[in-house]
């Protein structure tokens, strides 16, 4: 790719994050919000969710001059009241509260939705706004098991929607620039990616089984998952940590990685999966793996890894995520940021784009505002103007599929073989029933 071409990428996205916060993050009052040109063809958007990255990624709507932000919905009720005055700080008007999302897609007020929900309530949430009639923007993971992913494919296009997963680096001007350079043959044919994500979580503990905060509506909180006693080391984020309602580091930051290598490689579905790992670090209620290899086969293809380290926090290629894609005349390094280095087959550097908006790994609600105020301008450039979205459904599902299958491959300790075609597990009736979930009675996901 030309440098004429690269300045130009980099350039666009770059304007578009200074339009898209650089005239509005100090408005002051709804006076000035309203007096925005074409105000009243604002995208009205409920945000389903809002305890940690919800609340700082329904802010970074509520900053965007084509959105209003008209609901809040969270089972919740600290974290509503901290959402809302949140937003009455940016935009000088507070959402209207609603525990129970379901009443919020009733209202004629919402257009959209945004879901940063737990992991276990993301696909039915997103159907049931489909269903409705709304656009949802779905933070990632998609789903929380495949067969989910699938319905929503299908959602999407039974009802005509429009949906954007939220893998923001999609959206990203040097990563786009650095996958157009893999994608154009910049570093030869490529057969090899890896990938990794790494932390340095503390122990979880041992729940104790004890009353239901008067904050919280556990019921609701539940959703689709089949009930259990509440415990007191669940809500929040340690739900990640749990087969009933998360997924491991895996889907909650190794999607985003393995996507960049999927997106670069050209690859849909594989053809083989396997995956070791374990919960090593403590001993505690966390059932998920805190140390995991995934290996992920494309026939004769290509091959790609992603390595998760939740409990050591030892960069690899000096970062503490990202992705190395390897090609016969060169390679190519994304770090956790807006950037990429591409090496020769000698090791040295041929091209370095640094980020020249800044990141901060150590902020989990909100690491990357700017940046993914690109993504959200493109879901609204998908639903005022049709454009094509940086992270369709399908797009996302297959992505997601990659660390479903990954988990699987762990949980059952098998090789998983693979339909190239579509991603189905083959001649593995074991495998096969952790493609599908339980479901609560009355809560069952329906197309």
């Amino acid at each position: 790719m030309s440098t004429t071409r690269r300045e130009f990428i980099r350039k666009s996205a770059l304007g578009a994050a200074a339009l898209s916060f650089g005239g509005y993050m100090g408005r002051p009052n709804a006076a000035r919000y309203a007096a925005i040109p074409g105000a009243n063809d604002r995208i009205r958007v409920a945000v389903i969710g809002v305890n940690s990255r919800g609340l700082a990624l329904g802010g970074n709507f509520a900053k965007q001059p084509r959105c209003e932000v008209t609901y809040v919905c969270d089972p919740d009720s600290r974290a509503m009241e901290k959402f809302t005055d949140a937003i009455e700080k940016i935009t000088g008007a507070k959402p209207r509260s609603e525990k129970d999302f379901r009443k919020a897609l009733e209202s004629k007020d919402v257009d959209a939705v945004v879901i940063a929900t737990p992991d276990h309530w993301h696909a039915p949430a997103a159907m049931l706004a489909m269903k409705a009639g709304k656009d949802v923007y779905l933070e990632k993971p998609c789903s929380y098991v495949p067969a989910e992913g699938e319905m929503l494919v299908k959602g999407a296009e039974k009802y005509r929607r429009v949906m954007q997963m939220g893998n923001q680096r999609r959206s990203w001007p040097n990563v786009i620039e650095g996958i157009e350079a893999v994608r154009n043959g910049e570093i030869g044919n490529v057969h090899f990616g890896k990938s990794w994500y790494v932390n340095n979580r503390k122990p979880i503990g041992i729940g104790k089984v004890t009353a239901v905060p008067d904050w919280l509506d556990w019921d609701l909180w539940q959703g689709p998952a089949p009930r259990t006693e509440y415990k007191d080391n669940i809500v929040h984020y340690n739900w990640h940590w749990f087969w009933r309602w998360g997924t491991g580091e895996a889907l909650n930051n190794g999607t985003h990685m393995i996507d960049l290598l999927r997106w670069g490689m050209k690859l849909d579905y594989p053809t083989k999966v396997t995956s070791n790992g374990g919960r090593y670090y403590a001993k505690d209620d966390w059932e998920t793996p805190d140390t995991q290899i995934i290996n992920i086969e494309f026939g004769n293809k290509a091959f790609m890894t992603w390595e998760g380290r939740s409990c050591n926090n030892t960069p690899i290629e000096g970062s503490w995520a990202g992705c190395a894609i390897y090609g016969d005349k060169g390679s190519i390094l994304f770090g956790s940021g807006n950037e990429y280095t591409i090496y020769g087959t000698d090791g040295k550097v041929l091209r370095k784009q640094e980020s020249a908006l800044a990141i901060d790994p150590q902020n989990k609600m909100n690491p990357s505002e700017s940046l993914d105020a690109l993504h959200i301008n493109n879901f609204f450039d998908a639903i005022l103007k049709s454009e094509k979205l940086r992270s369709d459904i399908l797009s996302g599902h297959k992505s997601t599929l990659l660390m479903q299958l990954g988990n699987i491959a762990l949980r059952t300790g098998h090789i998983l073989n693979i339909k190239e075609a579509d991603g189905h597990i083959l001649g593995d009736s074991e495998a096969a029933k952790l493609w599908t979930r339980a479901y609560e009675k009355n809560w069952e996901m329906k197309l």
